[in-house]
């Protein structure tokens, strides 16, 4: 598993991918766009850059302890947020730092190689408080052109000098969060901190928004001496979004808020990845394990592609985890015999899942083959 073999892989997944996308775009409803706090982000595909740990039982190579004080591996990973796909992860040594910026350029530019340039036209690149690295967010802003425009939503690493910023906002800076469903939330607010704490070196036009809410118990031990004084706790998300083309009031700090914070989805990703196999790499050789991960990413895709393609109007399984299909459709009370040269599947009639089955089944053999 070199890395020629690995590129010819990348080329065959993302010739895949485009024919599946374009599969996508004819079912009734068409691509999945995403919806966050009542907003459609029609024509935006979304990335979710997140790091997770696989932690391993014996001395495997690359192997080393995790900042979450496990043993392990600490492999970083970029999802399409509108599809569930596992666009692309690259294998990281346990002691692999949270904020290294060369792993995440690595990793977001083997996404854009995953999604079809006739996609590409409006891509959001959400991180978490990693991606807050100044090699990362110059890069994402260099690949704005004539014919692609990227944005961005990152984590912020509070300072001194931010909570300095949040000192001088005035009361009637903040107002009401949105939750998912744009409803208000009065137990959080949002203000616009840019301007109050410029930072030389930072991408120019980049926003800084603040959110406060009441710190929990748990929480208590870990404020700082001015969220002690205030008795909030602070969160800072930086941004490149001043306007979203095509999605009104896309400029307004608690709509941006909401946006950041739907990034959570990724830990399902993570979940889903883990269940197609990535929960564990099996050998001591860091190429086995290298090439098991990319297996369980291929398992993650086809697991997406079956349900985006044969599950999309079935309630109970269009949005089912792996482990939920994997006991409702994957494993069957059902016997393969042969007769007459043909091979017949006999599925218990009083199988609950027997319909939906039998629907995805006929759905996914009609497709068009790949040319």
């Amino acid at each position: 598993m070199d890395e020629k073999i690995l590129a010819r892989i990348s080329r065959a997944r993302a010739k895949t991918r485009r024919h599946v996308w374009a599969l996508l775009a004819l079912r009734p409803g068409g691509f999945p766009w995403l919806t966050v706090a009542g907003k459609r982000l029609t024509g935006w595909i979304v990335v979710d850059i997140d790091a997770t740990i696989t932690t391993s039982a014996s001395n495997k190579q690359g192997a080393a302890a995790t900042f979450k004080k496990t043993y392990g591996f600490h492999p970083l990973a970029a999802w399409c947020a509108n599809t569930q796909e596992s666009l692309a992860m690259l294998l990281r040594e346990g002691n692999a730092g949270a904020h290294t910026a060369a792993g995440h350029i690595t990793v977001l530019a083997e996404a854009l190689k995953q999604i079809p340039h006739s996609s590409q036209a409006k891509i959001l690149v959400r991180v978490d408080g990693a991606g807050a690295a100044h090699e990362l967010l110059e890069r994402l802003e260099e690949l704005n052109t004539a014919r692609r425009t990227v944005r961005y939503t990152v984590g912020w690493k509070i300072t001194d000098a931010d909570e300095q910023a949040i000192a001088l906002l005035p009361a009637g800076a903040w107002h009401d969060s949105l939750d998912q469903d744009a409803t208000p939330d009065a137990r959080a607010h949002i203000a616009e901190l840019t301007g109050l704490n410029t930072r030389p070196g930072w991408p120019e036009g980049m926003r800084l928004l603040v959110r406060r809410v009441r710190p929990s118990r748990r929480q208590m031990k870990n404020l700082t001496v001015f969220e002690k004084h205030t008795g909030w706790r602070y969160q800072i998300t930086a941004t490149s979004i001043r306007h979203m083309w095509g999605i009104a009031g896309s400029h307004q700090a608690q709509w941006l808020d909401a946006l950041a914070r739907a990034h959570a989805v990724v830990e399902d990703r993570v979940k889903g990845n883990k269940a197609m196999g990535l929960r564990s790499l099996p050998s001591q050789s860091w190429d086995v394990n290298r090439a098991w991960m990319l297996t369980a990413n291929l398992a993650a895709d086809l697991d997406a592609w079956t349900r985006l393609l044969g599950l999309h109007d079935i309630d109970a399984l269009a949005l089912a985890e792996p482990e939920t299909k994997r006991f409702r459709l994957y494993h069957l009370p059902a016997r393969l015999t042969r007769h007459a040269r043909r091979r017949w599947l006999t599925i218990a009639r009083d199988w609950p899942w027997r319909d939906a089955f039998l629907t995805c089944w006929q759905r996914l053999t009609a497709l068009p083959a790949l040319s």
